[in-house]
């Protein structure tokens, strides 16, 4: 695995980490944020060919 594919499933699995506090929390607008920052990590996994399993 390289280390673009390594970095995008470390970000994306802290994203998803922060996603579920900021729900817990009921924090609205970190809640927006780290979706905004999943999306982008996925939009820029596929524009370089790396395949995600799909989490949420």
């Amino acid at each position: 695995m390289g280390e673009l594919t390594n970095t995008i499933q470390q970000r994306l699995s802290d994203a998803y980490d922060s996603l579920r506090t900021a729900r817990d929390a009921g924090d609205d607008l970190l809640v927006d944020a780290q979706e905004a920052e999943i999306d982008d990590l996925r939009r820029t996994a596929a524009d370089h060919g790396i395949d995600l399993p799909r989490r949420g």
